[in-house]
């Protein structure tokens, strides 16, 4: 009589599976806030639509991943820190609206499931919701084997978050002679990855863990260094001063994001030198080499978020910056736009 042949003999080990499970519920119920009504293991995962104070409450989603950064994560071995990555490129967009993220859901695919590399990506995941106040309460991983490479994976994320209608931001109000506000960046963040792996491990053939001067850690774990989240901050911000617009600079940098939230008879003059730029764009700039041009349509170049205020407002907009310990600067000016001229203009 033959063997029986089980899920397992075909790569999928539903043994390896229930471990994660029980790995990460107590990471998920530690990010929970007031509105989770399930935890982690269930069909659906349940939030109150009950929001106190709000006459209009608007939901606002977004989803993204991570993109290549998690190749930089498989060459160096690091996983805890990309779950942050996943987590701040959602959040990071709802909160340009002005509304505060509720909670999040993430989705983790690969060949042959380790819980041990799974669970570290997830604690990075529940980190950057703690960061961000909103709970971690669902996702799904699936075992897939073929599919992906031994050892990869590949990440995806869904945020939910809410605003009254009436303090929604949308850029609709700048106008000329608003101040841009520029809120630094951490790093790459997570975009130009494909580029920025392509300068540093094929022209300048370095290992991830080459040792490059001006920098403290090796360039795998520069590389690696997660994307800030900007929502508390920002929703402070929003408290204190009358935000016009919010800009999440992530792919297209300062020519595609930007003119996202300006109305079409205004531009974004862009002071050169306004900001320090990192060490790290600096080395993909030179080694490359890359143009000006494509560096700030492909990174963000040291501005991971910009903000738009009156010009009256730009100290005590600063200021409150600085008591969530944001070293934000005047970047530049809302002008008028002459015909059809580019959004977004460097000066």
């Amino acid at each position: 009589m033959p063997k029986k042949i089980t899920y397992k003999d075909s790569g999928v080990d539903i043994d390896e599976g229930e471990k994660l499970v029980s790995l990460i519920k107590p990471m998920a119920k530690a990010t929970n806030v007031k509105g989770v009504l399930s935890g982690i293991g269930g069909f659906g995962a349940s939030f109150s639509a009950k929001f106190s104070g709000m006459k209009d409450p608007v939901l606002v989603s977004s989803t993204d991943g991570v993109g290549t950064k998690l190749k930089v994560a498989f060459l160096c071995d690091k996983h805890d820190t990309v779950g942050i990555d996943l987590v701040a490129m959602s959040v990071n967009d709802i909160v340009t609206t002005g509304a505060r993220p509720l909670f999040f859901l993430d989705y983790f695919a690969t060949g042959k499931l380790s819980a041990k590399t799974a669970a570290k990506v997830i604690k990075g995941i529940a980190f950057g919701c703690k960061e961000s106040g909103c709970a971690l309460i669902g996702g799904e991983t699936a075992e897939m084997p073929g599919l992906y490479s031994e050892g990869e994976y590949d990440l995806a994320g869904f945020a939910v978050g809410v605003i009254d209608r009436k303090n929604i931001i949308s850029g609709s109000r700048i106008k000329p002679g608003d101040a841009i506000i520029g809120l630094p960046s951490s790093g790459l963040h997570s975009n130009g990855y494909s580029l920025a792996r392509k300068i540093v491990f094929d022209k300048m053939r370095l290992k991830p863990s080459s040792k490059v001067k001006g920098f403290k850690k090796p360039i795998g774990e520069e590389l690696l260094t997660p994307t800030r989240i900007y929502v508390k901050p920002v929703l402070e911000l929003a408290k204190k001063v009358d935000v016009l617009g919010l800009a999440h600079i992530t792919g297209g940098g300062f020519t595609e994001n930007i003119p996202r939230i300006l109305p079409k008879n205004t531009v974004a003059a862009i002071q050169r030198g306004s900001w320090t730029v990192p060490p790290i764009f600096r080395l993909l700039m030179e080694n490359g080499p890359v143009a000006e041009a494509e560096m700030l349509r492909t990174f963000n170049s040291g501005i991971g978020m910009v903000a738009v205020v009156r010009s009256k407002d730009v100290n005590a907009a600063l200021a409150c910056l600085k008591k969530s310990r944001i070293s934000a600067r005047v970047i530049g000016t809302i002008e008028k736009r002459a015909g059809r001229a580019p959004q977004v203009k460097f000066i």
